[in-house]
């Protein structure tokens, strides 16, 4: 008798782990089916929109169906205006990150931990989801600073959207795995502070979003540079306002790059 509780006490130990995974809701679920799938179109309403729009460098404000509002690499150059319901910060330069928010921001999420070692961040406000995949930065003296940086990733309207923040090296299966199926992805393509255009190139690759917006180019010749290389892949295209409007059923089946106006 004793054998047999034995073995069944270590059944349950070996499939505990996997049930506690199955329970856990699955983080931007990769679809199982080809894009190349016929899709089911339907008429958007104001339950699906999501809206994404360029401030400045990597700063971008999005702005959910229910009107929660989450800025991505807030600081003290780029104006966001009030209320914000959560922003995210990065560490690498003064651009991603201020050491004074506004007090009257419900969320404050920096994607590195000021002790050092792991941050994890998991939140959840009204339709929005935010939570952070951590990667290593350079310091200034040439070396790693491993886990200076986070990728932050807003869940709502049934979509991911995934802020790289300043992301300085390739991203492993872990990484990917983490991050799940990302349909909009924001870009930094200037080649030099962050990672170099065509390991960036590899990277979107990996990640095989929908829509790619490229950000912190410093100027148009940097961002020319990107889209020589982009074109090669993907299709391109210019936006004459610094607005993205989304809904799931009509992101474009192939990747497309899109070109947001604005102070880079």
């Amino acid at each position: 008798m004793r054998p047999i509780l034995a073995a069944t006490g270590v059944l349950i130990a070996f499939l505990l782990p996997g049930i506690a995974r199955a329970a856990e809701p699955e983080a931007c679920p990769r679809l199982v089916a080809g894009r190349e799938e016929v899709r089911i179109w339907r008429a958007a309403t104001s339950q699906d929109v999501t809206r994404v729009t360029f401030k400045g460098h990597a700063t971008f404000l999005i702005e959910s169906a229910k009107g929660v509002r989450a800025a991505t690499d807030y600081n003290d150059h780029v104006h966001v205006p009030l209320p914000l319901d959560a922003v995210t910060m990065n560490k690498a330069h003064s651009t991603h990150y201020t050491d004074s928010p506004d007090p009257r921001i419900r969320q404050i999420l920096r994607g590195w931990n000021p002790r050092g070692g792991d941050v994890e961040h998991d939140v959840r406000i009204d339709d929005l989801r935010i939570r952070n995949v951590q990667t290593n930065i350079r310091d200034w003296m040439g070396g790693t600073e491993y886990l200076g940086n986070s990728i932050f990733v807003f869940e709502t309207g049934q979509m991911c959207i995934a802020h790289l923040g300043h992301l300085h090296h390739d991203l492993t299966a872990e990484h990917l795995r983490r991050l799940g199926q990302i349909d909009v992805l924001l870009v930094p393509v200037d080649g030099g502070y962050t990672l170099g255009q065509a390991g960036m190139m590899d990277v979107i690759a990996k990640i095989s979003p929908r829509i790619v917006v490229p950000m912190h180019f410093f100027g148009p010749s940097t961002l020319e540079r990107f889209l020589n290389l982009a074109r090669e892949r993907f299709d391109i295209e210019r936006r004459e306002k610094p607005e993205l409007v989304l809904v799931k059923e009509t992101l474009p089946v192939k990747t497309r790059v899109i070109v947001l106006p604005g102070r880079h």
